[in-house]
């Protein structure tokens, strides 16, 4: 007896004293999560190793002490230009309430009263920087929202407008739309699940069990979050992955366990057994399944940054907790609820023939054409992925924030009125013995360049340590920042540079950059952790050589077609017209780059959830194969019994994935959607043309395992199940 199903078996003879064990474990989790989760989550991403804007950032705390968040109110108005002296009387009350919030929330206010704040060239708009008060990112962020409502309060004269900008009040937009956003996902996702899987079950009770697992193991998982968080901060993101990918694989591993559970019901075996055969046959699937899933989100936890640590790890905490929920509180509520599973019947039960009857034409006409099958399948995902050669990576900025969010009206004048970069300047580091020569040379070749705005010394700057602060022309996270920056490393600092001077670049577009590089130089690392591990697990599996090889292949196919049609629907001026038109149709944002985290994120995540699919359809063909020897009849076999079950799942992932594309965070929408698409192909064209296909032309050959590979313990996820004598007649149960 394998030892899930055991687990099974134990599972379903104590059922209650299962189910109050996890119930405790959930109220612990949630007690938990209301208690440190807050604390624990934070919207900054930290290096865990130090590239050239760490040591820079480093360099500047030295000459500045701790680093302030410094926020800007952009005083605009319609005519009326700073020398009116209502202007003045407007931006001085501003003044004298936001310093009446004491230093605890506001250290300074500057105006161009007191010579500390800028005006435009037209006159027409003024900055007032404001010192922040706060020790962290966090805490600045709160504060910071006291100075926003505050300001809010004060009233405008007619033809005024007041909007504030800042690191502190784009993170806090960019939090509020991420909170709504997942509460939009969560509400699809579920609503569109259930109905799914009543339709697949054909009764509500079936139906609503998958829910109540999915719901389970993200309670737990958030829970396991938050003690995480008491030895690492994590990324607000976090808590998105884990309700969206706990939801996905939560469902789907329950849908597949109760629908061999009803199988063998339908075949005649008693209760317990036909919970022990889905323990020793499903379950263990599931098992492998989500043993991949983990085997590839690992590969992020590579990368040394928060973000993605942050991320694999809730990915891979809500996937264990899905697997072990699948593997005992799943048998004991189907131990206790026996054939009422079968209650508030929505329609007839299908039998296994009328099941399979489309996927039966569907293998044949496959089988029947392979050459034709692989070809026209591999065509359609390599045309679709051919927009990825013209992917632009970067991280999203305020313009791709919703219009109507103040930070992003505040930013539109800044860019008009002032500098897109005047928030978030380049800062250049000088230290050394030719800190002034250095200094003059930086100043000139800035200023000749003509691809930068102005460049201020730092007066804190000394004769050890100086600071440059460099305005750029746009937007600090955009492309023309990006290539601007990578200029002045690469050609302008090197030819200013005067004796025994050092200089770093940092500041907000630093960073960006240097994070890019980051994931391109992992991403070959990640890609031969991920494929190497599921190679070997595949090859443990199944025992073969080719089906591993050839799992890998097309899976990377369906990655690189999400990949492409992500780029197309998403990244401007790149796919055509017609996708163009279907995404604004869905209200997707038209952005010049793609998030740059996306890809190695969705590779991760896409190569465990495709690995799911293939396993559960080859666990059937492998089975079939050990009792017949028939190859073509093993995958005709396989489609028939699992291809109306992996539609059905699939079609709850993609409603999962397809309710945070929903959402108004550029970022979550190209999530949202790679994500969904990936499935879409997944489930159709993979699973239904190029598997049976490639499997019918290769034969026997699919098995190939050399002798010399013999001493590799068999661990079949088939498993083997106990010869079991089924009840005379087949059990029907009785609608309730």
């Amino acid at each position: 007896m394998s030892f899930t199903q055991a687990l099974a078996r134990g599972s379903g003879r104590r059922p209650w004293r299962t189910v109050i064990i996890w119930v405790l474990a959930l109220v612990t989790a949630l007690a938990l999560t209301s208690q440190l989760l807050g604390d624990a989550l934070t919207s900054s991403i930290t290096f865990t190793d130090e590239p050239e804007s760490i040591t820079a950032s480093n360099l500047i705390e030295q000459v500045r002490g701790e680093p302030t968040d410094t926020e800007f109110v952009v005083v605009t108005s319609e005519g009326i230009d700073i020398s009116d002296p209502a202007f003045a009387a407007y931006v001085t009350e501003i003044e004298s309430t936001l310093l009446g919030l004491g230093p605890d929330v506001v250290t300074s206010v500057g105006t161009y009263l007191s010579e500390t704040g800028p005006v435009s060239e037209s006159g027409l708009s003024a900055l007032l920087p404001v010192v922040v008060a706060g020790d962290g990112v966090d805490e600045t962020g709160v504060n910071a929202e006291v100075v926003r409502d505050t300001l809010a309060d004060v009233p405008a004269p007619d033809g005024f407008q007041a909007l504030m900008a800042g690191p502190a009040t784009l993170n806090s937009d960019f939090n509020t739309i991420a909170e709504e956003d997942l509460r939009t996902g969560e509400t699809i996702g579920i609503a569109v699940a259930l109905v799914v899987l009543v339709l697949v079950f054909g009764s509500v009770v079936s139906g609503v069990i998958p829910v109540i697992l999915g719901v389970v193991a993200i309670g737990i998982a958030m829970g396991l979050a938050a003690l995480l968080g008491l030895f690492m901060d994590l990324s607000f993101f976090i808590t998105n992955m884990i309700t969206m990918i706990g939801l996905a694989v939560g469902i789907d591993y329950s849908l597949f366990i109760v629908s061999r559970y009803r199988e063998e019901r339908l075949h005649g075996f008693e209760k317990l057994d036909a919970i022990s055969r889905a323990g020793a046959t499903a379950t263990r699937a599931v098992f492998f399944s989500g043993l991949t899933v983990v085997l590839a989100l690992v590969g992020l936890l590579i990368l040394p940054n928060t973000l993605f640590r942050a991320l694999g790890l809730g990915a891979i905490l809500v996937v264990l907790v899905a697997v072990l929920a699948s593997m005992t509180l799943l048998p004991a509520v189907l131990s206790l609820l026996g054939d009422r599973i079968e209650s508030l019947r929505v329609r007839r039960r299908r039998t296994m023939d009328e099941q399979g009857r489309m996927w039966d034409r569907i293998t044949k006409t496959v089988m029947g054409r392979p050459v034709l099958s692989v070809v026209f399948a591999g065509g359609i995902l390599l045309l679709a992925a051919s927009s990825l050669f013209s992917i632009n990576k970067g991280l999203s900025g305020v313009s791709t924030l919703p219009d109507e969010m103040e930070s992003k009206q505040a930013f539109e004048i800044l860019a008009t009125e002032f500098a897109g970069g005047f928030t978030s300047p380049i800062e250049v580091v000088v230290t050394g013995s030719d800190i002034p020569d250095t200094l003059a040379n930086l100043e000139s070749d800035l200023a000749a360049d003509g691809g930068f705005g102005p460049a201020i010394i730092d007066p804190l700057s000394s004769d050890d340590m100086a600071v440059l602060s460099v305005q750029t022309l746009g937007d600090v996270n955009s492309i023309e920042s990006q290539e601007a920056l990578r200029h002045l490393r690469a050609d302008i600092v090197p030819g200013a540079v005067v004796g025994g001077t050092e200089v770093f670049v940092g500041g907000e577009t630093a960073i960006t950059v240097d994070f890019l590089d980051q994931v391109d130089d992992y991403t070959p690392i990640v890609f031969t952790v991920v494929l190497g591990l599921s190679f070997i697990l595949l090859l443990l599996a199944f025992r073969s050589l080719v089906i591993p090889a050839k799992a890998i292949a097309m899976n990377l196919l369906s990655v690189g077609a999400a990949y492409g049609l992500v780029v197309a629907t998403f990244q401007a001026d790149v796919g055509p017209a017609w996708i163009k038109e279907f995404a604004g149709f869905l209200g997707f944002e038209q952005v010049e780059t793609i998030e740059a985290w996306l890809p190695l994120f969705l590779f991760s995540i896409l190569f465990g959830l495709s690995m799911d699919y293939h396993v559960f359809l080859l666990s059937r063909i492998k089975e079939r194969f050990d009792q017949t020897g028939d190859n073509t009849e093993s995958v005709a076999y396989g489609l028939r019994t699992t291809g109306a079950l992996i539609t059905g799942a699939a079609i709850i992932m993609v409603a999962v994935f397809a309710g945070f594309a929903a959402g108004r965070l550029v970022m979550f929408q190209q999530l949202g959607f790679g994500l969904a698409i990936a499935v879409l192909l997944d489930a159709t064209i993979v699973r239904s043309v190029l598997v049976p296909a490639s499997m019918k032309l290769l034969g026997d050959r699919n098995w190939y395992f050399p002798s010399w590979l013999e001493w590799i313990p068999n661990i079949s996820i088939e498993g083997h199940i106990d010869k079991v004598v089924p009840q005379a007649e087949p059990v029907e149960p009785a609608p309730a």
